[in-house]
C-alpha cells in the first residue's frame, strides 16, 4: 500500500506547468482603497497583503479553480471563486462594513466553504481570542465553547469532551493528521501546546464519513500556524506570567515567505507550580513543565503544493495524590508522574490539474509515555507509533455538483518495556474508503456521502494464565457502513436553517478489550471484555441562525441514539484488595443543545453582549445515567472596545459572568455536584511605543476567588476544589 502511494503521488508531481498571475485592487463602499486586508487562497497556502492603494496581486499560479478569500476587521469576508488560466486576470473587490467577527474558511469539513456557506454548523475559534480569555491551557479554552468541556485532572491535564462524549470518542486533528497519543487513559491529557496553532474547528456529533473510527463524539480539528506573506519576514516572542500557579509560559516564533519556498520555526516553554485552591493551600503534585518545538518548510509551483510539519512536545507531569499534604512553591515534579515524549510528523501535498485536484496527506505520530510511581525507574512505558494517510481526489465540478472520493487507512502498533502492562502488545490496521456529493442550487444546499471502514485489532498473549497483567492473544476484525445527509438553506435573507443526519461507530479501544490489573488513575481492577461490539450511533442535528448588523441568534439542538455503548460497571468481587470493574454494553441516548444570543447595539459600535446556554442529557436504555455527563452552564459577557490614546489601540475590556447549574444526574459511579457562579475580567489591546508594537493582555479569572468543584473534575472524590482567583498577564511583541 504505502509504495503503491509513493508511486502515485510521483506520477502526479508530473503535471504540466502554468505561469498565472491574478491581482486587484480591495475598496470600500465610498470607493476608497482598504490597506492592510487579507487576500488568502488557502488551497494553494498563498497570503498577501492589500497595500496603501488597497492592491494585491499573486504570481505562479497553476491552473484549476480556486477560492479567494477576502477579509478585513469590520467588513464582511467574502469567498469568490475564479479559474486560472495562462491568461492574467484582474478582480477587484468591494467589501461590505460588518459588525460581526471575520469568518474563516472551514477545513474540517468536506469541501472547505465559509462556515455561512457550510452544510454542517462548525464552531471557529481562534487561538488568539481563546488566549485573550486568560486560560493556562489550550483545553481550557477549548472548555469556554459553547458545548466543548473537559475532564481536568487539575490544571495540568485535560480531556475534551464534546456533548458528554470523550476519551475515545473524540477524535483530534493536528497538521492535518490523525493524532494518536493513548486517549483512551483517564490521566491521558490533550498533548497539544497552543504555541504554533492558528484555530481550532469543533465538530459536534459523528463525522465518521470523513474521519473513520473514533469521531463518533466529535472532531476537534486543529489548524497549525500560517506561513508569513509572500516575500515576508515575521518574528515574535511572548510571554504569559500566570499568579495562582507561579506559571510562566514563553514562545519564540520565526517565518520567512518567498513565492514558492515558505519556512517557519517556534519553541516554546510552559513551566507551572501546584496550584492554589482559594482557602490558600497549593495541591500538591499539580504541577507540570512542557517544552514544545513546531517548523515547517512548504513549496508551491504551478502544478502542486507540499507543506512537510514537525512537532515536538515533551511534558513532565506530577500525578496528585496526597491532597494537600505537601505545601511547596517548587516546579519539580515529584513521585509518580509522567514523561511523555511525542513527535508528529506530517506531510501535507495538493497536485493540482485543469478542473481537479489531489489531496494526499501522509503522517507519522510517536507517543512515548512512562509512569514512574517511586522511583527513576518506569513502571509503566507504552510506545504508540502510528503511520496514517488520507487521499482525496475532487472530482471536476459538474454544473452545480461536486463531488470527493477518498481513503483513509493507519498502521498502529503499541510496545511496552515497563515492569507493568495496562495493554497488551499490539498492531491496529484500518482502512476506509468514501465518498461524498454537495449540490447548490438558489439559497439551498443539500450533502451526502456514503463510507467503509474496516479496522484488525490483532495483540499478543503476555503474563500467567489467572493472574494480575495476563493478557490473552486477540485478532479481531470490526467493520461498519457510514453515511450522512445534510440540509441548508435561507429561509429568508438573515435565517439560515441547517438540518443533519449522520451515523457514526467506534471500535472498542485495547484497554476496553484486554485491560486485567489495576488501574492506578482511578484505584480499581479493571477486566476488559474481547467480545466488545461496535459502538454504532446516529444522531440527529438543527441549527438555526438570525443575523443582522446589530443582532445574532443561533439555536442547536441534537438527538444522538449508540448502540452498544460501552461502559465500565462493579462486579461485586474484591481483586487485590481493590473493587472489580468489567466492561460491559448497553444501548444508550443523549440529547440537548446551545442556544446564544450577540447583541450589538446602534449607535454604540463599541459595546457586544453576549449570552449562551448550554445542556446536555445522557442515559442508558436501563434508565440509568451515563458518566462524565457535564453540568448545564449559561455564559453572559459583556464587552467594550475603544480607542484610549495614539499609544493605546484595538483596546478591549470583558467581563464574564459564567453560571454552571447543579448536576443532579450523575452516573452510578459518581456524586452529585452544586452550582457555583465565576466572575473573569479581561483587559488588553495594541501598544504602540515609537516604533516598538505589542499586544497586551490582562486577565482576572475567578475573580472572586469562588470555592467550588467542576463536575468532571477527576480530584472531586476527594473533595478537592479547582483552581482559585489566577491573574495573567500576557505580552506579544512583533520584532
Amino acid at each position: 500500500m504505502k509504495s503503491f502511494l509513493y508511486a502515485l503521488l510521483l506520477g502526479f508531481s508530473l503535471v504540466a506547468t502554468a505561469q498565472n498571475k491574478v491581482s486587484g485592487t480591495i475598496t470600500n463602499k465610498k470607493n476608497e482603497p482598504i490597506l492592510g486586508s487579507t487576500i488568502a487562497i488557502p488551497e494553494l497556502h498563498k497570503e498577501t497583503i492589500s497595500d496603501e492603494n488597497g492592491k494585491y496581486v499573486f504570481n505562479n499560479l497553476p491552473n484549476g479553480k480556486f477560492k479567494m478569500v477576502f477579509s478585513y476587521m469590520g467588513f464582511a469576508t467574502q469567498s469568490k471563486e475564479f479559474i486560472s488560466n495562462s491568461k492574467e486576470q484582474k478582480i477587484d473587490i468591494f467589501l461590505e462594513e460588518s459588525l460581526h467577527q471575520m469568518e474563516e474558511v472551514i477545513v474540517s469539513t468536506a469541501f472547505n466553504k465559509l462556515q455561512s456557506q457550510n452544510v454542517m454548523k462548525v464552531e471557529h475559534q481562534s487561538i488568539k481570542s481563546l488566549s485573550q480569555k486568560g486560560t493556562s491551557t489550550l483545553i481550557e479554552g477549548l472548555a469556554t465553547i459553547p458545548g466543548v468541556s473537559q475532564v481536568s485532572t487539575g490544571t495540568s491535564i485535560g480531556k475534551p469532551v464534546i456533548r458528554g462524549l470523550s476519551g475515545s470518542r473524540v477524535l483530534v486533528y493536528s497538521q492535518g493528521v490523525r493524532l494518536e497519543n493513548q486517549q483512551f487513559g483517564e490521566e491521558h491529557g490533550l498533548g497539544l501546546n497552543d504555541a504554533g496553532i492558528e484555530s481550532v474547528e469543533v465538530i459536534k456529533g459523528p463525522a465518521s464519513l470523513l474521519y473513520g473510527s473514533d469521531a463518533i463524539g466529535g472532531v476537534l480539528y486543529f489548524n497549525p500556524e500560517k506561513f508569513a506573506s509572500s516575500n515576508t519576514v515575521d518574528t515574535n516572542f511572548s510571554q504569559k506570567l500566570f499568579s495562582n500557579t507561579n506559571g510562566s509560559n514563553t514562545s519564540l516564533g520565526v517565518k520567512k515567505s518567498l513565492d514558492n519556498f515558505k519556512f517557519l520555526a517556534r519553541g516554546s516553554y510552559n513551566t507551572h507550580a501546584d496550584y492554589k485552591i482559594p482557602n490558600g493551600n497549593r495541591v500538591t503534585n499539580t504541577r507540570y513543565n512542557e517544552s514544545d518545538f513546531k517548523t515547517a518548510l512548504g513549496y508551491s509551483n504551478a502544478k502542486f503544493t507540499s507543506t512537510l510539519r514537525y512537532n515536538f512536545n515533551k511534558l513532565d507531569l506530577g500525578i496528585p495524590e496526597n491532597g494537600t499534604a505537601e505545601q511547596t512553591s517548587t516546579k519539580n515534579t515529584a513521585y509518580p508522574k509522567q514523561a511523555v515524549f511525542a513527535s508528529i510528523i506530517s506531510l501535507n501535498n495538493t497536485f493540482f490539474f485543469t478542473n481537479s485536484k489531489l489531496d494526499a496527506d501522509l503522517g507519522y505520530i510517536s507517543n512515548d509515555r512512562s509512569e514512574f510511581v517511586d522511583s527513576d525507574v518506569a513502571n509503566l512505558r507504552m510506545k504508540l507509533k502510528t503511520y496514517n494517510y488520507n487521499v482525496k481526489y475532487y472530482l471536476p465540478k459538474f454544473g452545480k455538483l461536486e463531488a470527493i472520493i477518498g481513503t483513509q487507512g493507519m498502521h498502529q502498533t503499541n510496545t511496552n518495556s515497563g515492569i507493568e502492562y495496562l495493554i497488551p502488545d499490539a498492531t491496529t490496521n484500518d482502512f476506509g474508503v468514501f465518498g461524498t456529493a454537495n449540490y447548490e442550487w438558489k439559497k439551498n444546499i443539500i450533502q451526502a456521502g456514503i463510507r467503509f471502514d474496516n479496522r484488525n485489532v490483532t495483540a499478543t498473549e503476555h503474563g500467567i494464565v489467572g493472574n494480575e497483567g495476563y493478557f490473552q492473544s486477540v485478532d479481531k476484525k470490526f467493520q461498519s457502513f457510514n453515511s450522512s445527509l445534510g440540509f441548508k438553506t435561507n429561509l429568508k435573507k438573515d435565517i439560515i436553517l441547517r438540518l443533519n443526519f449522520a451515523s457514526g461507530f467506534r471500535a472498542p479501544n485495547l484497554a476496553e478489550l484486554t485491560s486485567n490489573g489495576v488501574h492506578e488513575g482511578s484505584n480499581r481492577y479493571e477486566i476488559g471484555n474481547v467480545n466488545l461490539q461496535n459502538e454504532q450511533n446516529f444522531q440527529t442535528d438543527l441549527n438555526l441562525e438570525y443575523r443582522n448588523p446589530h443582532f445574532e441568534l443561533f439555536l442547536n439542538g441534537f438527538y444522538n441514539h449508540i448502540n452498544n455503548y460501552i461502559f465500565i460497571a462493579p462486579n461485586g468481587r474484591k481483586i487485590d484488595g481493590l473493587d472489580g470493574y468489567d466492561y460491559a454494553q448497553e444501548n444508550a441516548n443523549l440529547y440537548g443543545g446551545e442556544a446564544g444570543v450577540h447583541f450589538h447595539p446602534h449607535p454604540l459600535d463599541w459595546l457586544h453582549i453576549t449570552s449562551s446556554f448550554e445542556s446536555v442529557t445522557g442515559k442508558k436504555q436501563s434508565g440509568d445515567n451515563l458518566p462524565l455527563i457535564p453540568a448545564n452552564k449559561w455564559n453572559n459577557s459583556i464587552k467594550t472596545e475603544f480607542k484610549l490614546t495614539k499609544y493605546l489601540k484595538d483596546s478591549f475590556a470583558v467581563l464574564n459572568v459564567e453560571h454552571t447549574l447543579n448536576q443532579n444526574n450523575s452516573g452510578s459511579f459518581e456524586t452529585k455536584s452544586n452550582d457555583y457562579t465565576l466572575l473573569n475580567l479581561g483587559f488588553g489591546g495594541k501598544v504602540t511605543l515609537g516604533k516598538i508594537v505589542f499586544d497586551v493582555n490582562l486577565n482576572a479569572n475567578n475573580l472572586l476567588n469562588k470555592t467550588y468543584i467542576s463536575h468532571l473534575s477527576r480530584l472531586k472524590n476527594d473533595g478537592i476544589p479547582n483552581i482559585g482567583r489566577n491573574l495573567v498577564l500576557g505580552i506579544n511583541f512583533v520584532i
